[in-house]
């Protein structure tokens, strides 16, 4: 399994375990969005005669596209990496997706996460742990 290797060897230096799932995070937010704007409902549709206000709950707040997005998008791929955990990881798409959320966290997109988790820590009176050494500037 040279891939899933690979994904792994990257992952555990670090904090990048936690770089990586910041920008997962990011990635399944933004790909949600999506399907939820491509799958809005057409203004005033009827589906099998239900009432108005069936519709309106279930359409009109999005419940069906949450159910949609949750059963299709991530149920099944949760489902599958579950049974086939290393076979899920040993491809490229895989590989692609730990190195698109690693720049989507290089990029500053979701920096402020940060600062809220630090915030987070202090209120708690918790120190922050990390696997890496102080930052030394450039």
């Amino acid at each position: 399994h040279p891939i899933a290797y690979m994904c792994a060897a990257s992952s555990n230096k670090g904090d990048n375990l936690n770089r990586y799932l910041l920008g997962r995070q990011f990635g399944v937010i933004f790909v949600v969005f999506c399907v939820n704007l491509s799958g809005g409902p057409i203004k005033d549709a009827k589906l099998w005669d239900l009432p108005d206000i069936v519709i309106q709950i279930f359409f009109g707040s999005g419940a069906a596209m949450i159910l949609f997005t949750c059963m299709v998008g991530q149920l099944n791929t949760q489902v599958n990496a579950s049974i086939c955990m290393l076979d899920f990881v040993n491809n490229y798409f895989s590989l692609f997706t730990y190195w698109g959320c690693m720049l989507v966290e290089f990029t500053g997109f979701v920096h402020s996460s940060y600062f809220i988790q630090y915030a987070i820590a202090t209120m708690a009176g918790s120190p922050t742990k990390t696997k890496e050494g102080p930052k030394s500037g450039l």
